[in-house]
């Protein structure tokens, strides 16, 4: 595949040699993109040796044990994910226009909207068996690196990216809500003012998660500081922790329906709670979605409505 020039020669690039520089670029690393493209250590590293020659500049470096994209490389990168990203709209557009449904679809979503969405995922699988399904969870920023690196088609979400290369819809209500184990001194209360939970240990996401960032604000809107607290990676080390009394949480309510059910957690009577967040559907404004892509956002609208 002719790709342009250099100096005045053609560039002859291999879409598998982009697509293999690619993966090495998003890793930094030769064995991970071997092991994601099934091929040797050393047949990834002869395509990047063949990929720098006909550039006729270095596109990777090592420092010690890590690998860096040099300059050249970080623009080959971009171009790569260019090139591909057209080449899989163009199979989708030919696919349409042959009246098949099928194709792959890549979904990464933040942790919490990790209890429902599989179920959903059920659903559309049931009726679009054609269809690949991957779904990845993360937290909020390791989501949006996803799509931005293009390597998500679409993102689920409580709380979208600013910015205009992306676009975000909501499709259900995301109640957040302050848990507590039984036995908690505040767990018969009632109209519970934020002066109070002040006063409490809080059990908290890391810095980056959605939840994390509207707990913060809510303390800043009363004037209040950030109660003493601990960060968890998890809901469920943070659900764990609260049912062993270790502090108070907020979470989605959509993550703790089993252990309301099961009495193990409860919700405090918060004023000012529930906070009334939403989950969005988010992708890139420059990426024309896949025929696929279409039908599953088609399908959330649709699913979204019965769920909430």
């Amino acid at each position: 595949m002719v790709i342009g020039y250099n100096n005045g020669a053609m560039l002859h690039l291999t879409l598998r040699q982009l697509q293999v520089f690619a993966a090495v670029a998003r890793h930094l690393s030769h064995s991970r993109a071997a092991e994601e493209l099934y091929l040797s250590q050393p047949a990834v590293s002869m395509q990047i040796k063949q990929l720098e020659q006909n550039v006729g500049l270095p596109l990777l470096e090592q420092t010690g044990k890590q690998l860096h994209l040099t300059e050249a490389g970080r623009e080959m990168l971009h171009y790569s994910l260019s090139i591909t990203q057209q080449l899989t709209e163009l199979e989708e557009v030919f696919s349409a226009m042959k009246g098949l449904e099928r194709g792959h679809l890549s979904i990464s979503v933040v942790s919490t909207a990790n209890y429902f969405m599989p179920q959903l995922l059920a659903k559309f699988i049931q009726t679009h068996a054609k269809i690949q399904v991957s779904l990845s969870v993360a937290n909020r920023d390791a989501v949006i690196k996803q799509l931005a690196d293009n390597v998500a088609d679409f993102a689920i979400m409580g709380q979208p990216p600013q910015g205009a290369d992306m676009l975000a819809e909501p499709f259900m209500q995301n109640p957040l809500v302050v848990i507590a184990a039984p036995a908690h001194p505040l767990a018969g209360a009632r109209k519970i003012q934020p002066r109070q939970l002040s006063n409490e240990t809080f059990l908290l996401r890391e810095q980056g998660s959605g939840t994390r960032g509207v707990v913060e604000r809510f303390f800043t809107s009363h004037k209040l500081s950030l109660p003493v607290h601990m960060e968890m990676d998890t809901n469920e080390a943070i659900k764990q922790a609260v049912q062993a009394g270790m502090g108070i949480g907020i979470i989605s309510q959509h993550g703790i329906e089993l252990e309301l059910e099961t009495k193990r957690l409860v919700v405090l009577d918060v004023d000012h709670f529930p906070i009334i967040r939403h989950w969005y559907i988010v992708h890139r404004k420059n990426k024309r979605p896949s025929v696929a892509a279409q039908e599953f956002e088609r399908f959330l609208l649709n699913a979204a409505q019965g769920m909430a």
